[in-house]
C-alpha cells in the first residue's frame, strides 16, 4: 500500500485543476492534509473580491487529498461551504482539515480556512464515501 505521502502526490501529480489554481501541499500525514494558495488577479469577482468558488475549491481539494491518505479510494457525497471573510488580491489562504467520523463506508470532515492574518475566511463541511479500494 502506499503512503499517504505518496497517494497525495499522485492525486495531486494528475490534479490539473489544483496545480492551476496553484494549490500548495504544506503538509501531509494520515488522514490529514494542509493546502495553501495565493489568491491572484484571475481568482477575483466583479466586485474586486475572490471568487467564492477559489475557496470552495481549495477546501474540496483538500478534502479529497486527505480522505484518501487514509489509503482507500474515497469521493465527496456530499458538501457545503460558508464564507465568513472577503478576500482580497494577494491575500495567502491556508485550509485545515479536522475529522470528526470515519467508518468503513462514510467520514464526516471540516475544513476551516484561514488567511495570512490567521482570520477565519470559510468553513466547509465534507461528507465521503469510501470505496473498498485500496490505494
Amino acid at each position: 500500500m502506499l503512503s499517504p505521502k505518496e497517494i497525495v502526490h499522485k492525486m495531486y501529480d494528475n490534479d490539473p485543476f489544483s496545480k492551476w489554481l496553484g494549490i500548495s501541499i504544506e503538509s501531509v500525514s494520515k488522514g490529514n492534509v494542509v493546502l495553501s494558495l495565493k489568491i491572484t488577479q484571475d481568482m477575483l469577482n466583479g466586485f474586486g473580491i475572490a471568487h467564492g468558488g477559489i475557496t470552495y475549491s481549495l477546501a474540496d481539494s483538500a478534502l479529497a487529498f486527505s480522505v484518501n491518505s487514509n489509503g482507500i479510494q474515497s469521493v465527496s457525497l456530499e458538501t457545503s461551504i460558508s464564507h465568513t471573510k472577503p478576500l482580497y488580491l494577494n491575500d495567502i489562504i491556508k485550509a485545515t482539515i479536522t475529522e470528526i467520523s470515519l467508518t468503513n463506508k462514510t467520514g464526516i470532515y471540516e475544513i476551516k480556512i484561514h488567511n495570512q492574518k490567521e482570520e477565519l475566511v470559510a468553513f466547509f463541511k465534507g461528507i465521503v464515501y469510501r470505496t473498498s479500494k485500496k490505494w
